[in-house]
């Protein structure tokens, strides 16, 4: 497929290359294509880098990598019209400004509403995945637990969108866990902020969640 990515920090980068890997096309969306980091991205890997608007125009299916504060913004830059009824896997969480308490991240959201749910709200004719968002940029692509595959969530409100992102996630070497409609999305992305305490508190980043299921 081609593949946009929107959003070329660390998370977009991951994934940019992985997609590549896997035989996609893609393109990475920036405000700022001279960025060097990207320069060299493009040189390495064969990536197009251009703006949010012809990154969505490209993509076949989108992959949203901002923060969770830009993310309206960059859907926004990337047009309506060219978001019209694909797949944007959302791999963004409602982290806050503010620091970590505790190492607790802060959200934006509440309990009640999630950031994916008003990213659909905005944008009707998409259709939103949550995936991505509660591991780690190093781990996104065939993680490494002695041969056990660690647990992706993911949820959104299109049975198909979600069955091939089930299918990509199995080519990354996920495990994929189907937690329902967008609202699901009000329990996954505070995953975020348990994956994030080990980190924070012991400076361990490298592990991810699975799900235990007795047969």
């Amino acid at each position: 497929m081609k593949i946009g990515i929107l959003g070329s920090a660390v998370v977009g980068q991951a994934l940019a290359k992985a997609f590549i890997t896997e035989g996609h096309q893609v393109m990475v969306g920036t405000r700022n294509s001279s960025k060097e980091d990207l320069v060299q991205l493009s040189r390495q890997t064969g990536a197009s880098i251009g703006s949010f608007e012809q990154t969505a125009a490209f993509g076949e299916l989108l992959v949203l990598c901002t923060k969770g504060t830009g993310a309206h913004n960059a859907l926004r830059l990337a047009k309506a019209d060219n978001l019209l009824s694909k797949i944007i896997i959302d791999t963004t969480n409602p982290i806050a400004s503010q620091p970590p308490d505790s190492g607790v991240l802060r959200f934006t959201t509440t309990l009640d509403w999630s950031l994916m749910e008003d990213l659909q709200k905005e944008f009707p004719q998409a259709r939103f995945v949550k995936a991505f968002s509660s591991v780690g940029s190093t781990l996104m692509y065939q993680p490494r637990f002695k041969g056990v595959k660690p647990s992706m969530f993911i949820c959104g409100d299109d049975a198909n969108a979600k069955k091939t992102v089930g299918e990509i996630l199995a080519s990354f070497g996920w495990e994929t866990e189907d937690m329902g409609a967008a609202a699901s999305a009000r329990a996954i992305e505070p995953l975020a902020m348990l994956w994030c305490l080990p980190g924070f508190l012991h400076n361990e980043w490298n592990h991810a969640f699975k799900l235990l299921k007795q047969s």
